[in-house]
């Protein structure tokens, strides 16, 4: 019987069911399944529900475990005897029922004997048990007949300290006993009916040990109880004294003190001056720093325990990270794959639910179950950021990359690039050691736009990217961006991945003879040009005759985008056509738009643009010279593009404008509305049918050349686009509806942002749309609240018949998260 929640076991079951959860380092199910070999049991049928993958995958057909296993799956709950009876086909003898998620050594094969003598229809294995509040209790007859029993009962219900332990044997003649198409308990409904019907149920008392884990403290205690050889089970590992074992692999420092009992997993490695006190448990591939000391714990596979921990009474769920001093009191329980940072204290009975994230000095009294999350953590919206030379250091950037370099397969090839600044040319070069450290080949384009990187990397070639540039607005900040063998953004989960080894500094180091080597590609931009002209009709671009002022803001697409031009025929003013780094610094994109709006106007060009340094956003002027805003510019692309599409969707984030879906719906195109952040939008250009996207600051996407921004590429499809309509641009922003949209922030602090969404949603009477936070659908406009990754606002967007009303609704869901917080 696997087929529970474990609800009582969260947040441990939060991601597993309740079988799968470790015990001694092994799946409690596992447990039960060598103790139904070793009683001669060789075919067993699973009753799976709640996450049931996870229990086929480990277990599959029962081979490996030597045994045949099949599975009967419950698609709704169905109780103990209904998920039998679902089972029926399998079970045409006589057969024992047992619990996957138990702990116990008990003779089955006494069982199987009692209820041979007694040539019964249902034999009930029994324990005696000091605490009976909590099972079926029993009475039996001198003969073992069953003469009563009581499904948890009172203290004052209490006849007998002889309890049910769910382990049954029974013949198929039990079938015709339990009623079908609904749920069917055994010891609510089922025995009771045979009982009163007199059919011959027995009782058969057990010796051994026997413990129903379905609560933290009895997962804790069935620890103490195994480590003190109370229960038979497997332990994996050497025992090398007495109550203490060591797995396969496992690093035990000399300097390193184990009191014991104690058991240390595979691939484990315990450092000088760390602790492990008695009923330390240590699932694989743990690492414990130095003067860390953990006492009565239970540490699950591919945990961090940083320098100076102190962990008492605690469970520590898998790939936990836990910083340098953190503190976690009794009780306390940690999900998987949590962050808590330096200094931190846990208290005592509190419950961390997954994936979250406790700030450096936080002292955590209360659980936290709905919060996404407490405190920047390395990654950023876009990559690795911080003040160049001080946050991101050489020394930084090495150990990331080979962080992401022990992600990849050795002797794949990365992508690399940069800007023109100082910054980012020392960070890079220190990159591509970190990754030839790991064993990674590295191919540099040396200078060129984030654009460029994204194309290099989808040519076939390579594992991924990197790239480092100057953070825009911010001379003194640089940024590292990764991205996937697909050009996109490297994905949250990957994020993640990288993040974890890099706190642990769990690195890959390869042999001298497999060091990574370095190139330098030839051609790739003309390769870049030449695959950008082939998405437009050159043709058609070219017999239009276009006049354009562009302005490369000092960036790397000035070493692209003059060879593509050239090739359309375009007669094109260029402004700033250099690489320069302190035109870099110095880029505000408002000025630069009013300097080429001027020169529109004084040379008559049909078409201005502004193209960020790094290559990705883009701003347009019209014919008229009007620098248009970004939302302008995005109803424009997609009035113009829905005609032309190569696909029957366009994808936007949740907070664009309702003009755009309006556009495009009276053109007979569906909008794909997608989370506001930039993988998200990535991701969705990827989709069959997904001919545009474009995201709410300037960034557009033309999915058939590039899944992502690229400024170079929105310049050219609106040329292709105005020269296809036969319409100056601000023909098109004329007719385009008017757009009343206000944008306000909230401060909120990390620990009630959780709190604010969840509660707007409970409290609005209104439709809601959880795309990406929480939207609320007005009569005549919406309003969306959207918490910041990282900072402590919540990001407030409302639109509205007329700028008043966008004011006004915006003002009163800020003013509902401030009554909130307060």
């Amino acid at each position: 019987m696997a087929g529970g929640e474990g609800s009582r076991l969260r947040p441990l079951t939060s991601n597993l069911p309740k079988p799968m959860i470790p015990l001694a380092n092994r799946p409690m199910m596992e447990h039960v399944v060598g103790l139904l070999r070793k009683h001669g049991f060789d075919e067993i049928v699973v009753t799976v529900a709640y996450r049931a993958n996870a229990i086929r995958t480990y277990f599959g057909d029962g081979s490996e475990f030597g045994i045949r296993m099949v599975y009967a799956t419950e698609e709704s709950p169905l109780g103990t005897a209904g998920s039998v009876l679902n089972a029926k086909d399998e079970l045409d003898e006589r057969f024992l029922v047992i619990s996957g998620d138990v702990l116990t050594d008990i003779d089955l094969s006494k069982v199987v004997a009692a209820h041979e003598r007694a040539k019964a229809l249902a034999t009930i294995g029994l324990v005696r048990n000091e605490n009976p509040l909590e099972f079926g209790i029993v009475i039996t007859k001198d003969d073992g007949s069953i003469e009563r029993f009581l499904e948890k009962p009172t203290w004052g219900q209490v006849f007998s300290d002889t309890i049910n332990t769910g382990i049954f044997v029974l013949e198929p003649e039990i079938f015709d006993h339990i009623p079908a198409g609904r749920p069917v308990d055994f010891s609510g409904e089922v025995f009771p009916a045979l009982l009163e019907a007199g059919k011959r149920l027995f009782g058969a008392v057990a010796e051994g040990y026997w413990e129903d884990v379905g609560t933290l403290d009895a997962y804790v205690r069935a620890h103490k109880d195994i480590l003190d050889g109370k229960v038979r089970v497997d332990v994996p590992g050497f025992q090398i004294g007495p109550g203490v074992w060591v797995g396969e692999g496992a690093e035990v420092d000399p300097n390193a003190r184990i009191d014991g009992p104690a058991l240390i997993g595979d691939n484990c490695r315990v450092t000088a001056g760390a602790r492990l006190g008695e009923y330390a448990v240590l699932g694989q591939n743990v690492r414990v720093r130095r003067d860390a000391d953990l006492e009565r714990v239970v540490i699950h596979d591919n945990a961090y325990i940083g320098e100076g921990a102190r962990v008492r009474g605690a469970i520590v769920g898998r790939a936990c990270d836990l910083r340098r001093g953190v503190r976690v009191d009794e009780g306390a329980v940690l999900g998987d794959e949590c962050f808590v940072a330096d200094d931190a204290f846990i208290g005592r009975e509190v419950k961390i639910y997954p994936f979250k994230t406790v700030e450096a000095g936080a002292v955590i009294n209360s659980s936290i179950v709905w919060e996404s999350k407490g405190a920047r953590s390395l990654f950023g919206r876009e990559g690795v950021s911080g003040l160049a030379n001080v946050d991101v250091t050489p020394e930084l950037t090495v150990r990331l990359a080979m962080a992401y370099a022990s992600t990849l397969k050795t002797d794949t090839t990365v992508v690399t690039s940069r800007d023109t600044s100082r910054s980012a040319r020392m960070l890079k070069r220190a990159l591509m050691a970190g990754l030839n450290s790991g064993g990674v080949n590295v191919v540099d384009l040396e200078v060129a736009s984030v654009p460029v990187t994204r194309f290099a990397i989808r040519q076939g070639w390579s594992s991924g990217g990197l790239t480092v540039r100057i953070t825009d607005g911010d001379a003194q900040s640089v940024q590292v961006r990764f991205f996937d063998p697909n050009g996109a953004d490297l994905s949250e989960e990957s994020q993640r991945k990288v993040e974890r080894l890099f706190h642990r500094e769990d690195f890959r180091r390869v042999l001298p003879s497999d060091i990574g080597d370095i190139g330098f590609p030839s051609r790739i931009v003309e390769q870049y040009a030449s695959a950008l002209q082939a998405t437009v009709d050159v043709d058609l671009i070219a017999r239009t005759r276009f006049k354009v002022v562009v302005d490369y803001s000092y960036g790397t697409a000035s070493l692209v985008m003059p060879n593509v031009l050239n090739k359309l025929a375009a007669e094109v003013l260029a402004v700033n056509p250099y690489t320069s780094t302190a035109g870099v610094i110095d880029f505000d994109a408002r000025v630069h738009a009013e300097q080429v709006a001027s020169l529109v106007r004084s040379s008559g060009a049909h078409l201005g643009a502004v193209l960020d340094p790094d290559g990705e956003r883009i701003t347009f002027v019209d014919d008229q010279g009007r620098v248009l805003s970004d939302t302008t510019s995005l109803l424009a692309f997609v009035q113009l593009v829905s005609e032309h599409l190569l696909g029957d969707r366009i994808a936007l984030p949740v907070g664009v404008t309702s003009a755009a879906e309006a556009l495009a719906k009276a053109q007979g195109v569906q909008v794909e509305h997608t989370k506001m952040s930039v993988p998200a939008l990535n991701d969705a250009a990827t989709l069959p049918g997904v001919g545009f996207a474009a995201s709410l600051d300037g960034g557009f996407i033309i999915p058939g050349f590039l899944p992502a921004f690229d400024a170079a590429a929105a310049l050219v499809k609106l040329m292709d686009l105005l020269a296809h309509h036969k319409v100056p641009l601000s023909e098109v922003v004329d007719e385009l509806p008017r757009v009343h949209l206000v944008h306000e922030t909230v401060v909120t602090p990390w620990d009630q942002k959780g709190t604010v969404m969840r509660t707007l949603v409970e409290h609005s009477p209104r439709p809601t749309v959880l795309v990406d936070g929480v939207k609320v659908l007005h009569d005549e406009g919406w309003a969306l609240a959207l918490p910041d990754p990282e900072e402590a606002v919540t990001h407030v967007y409302a639109e509205a018949r007329s700028d008043a009303d966008a004011r006004r609704l915006a003002r009163e869901y800020v003013l509902r998260i401030r009554q909130l917080v307060r």
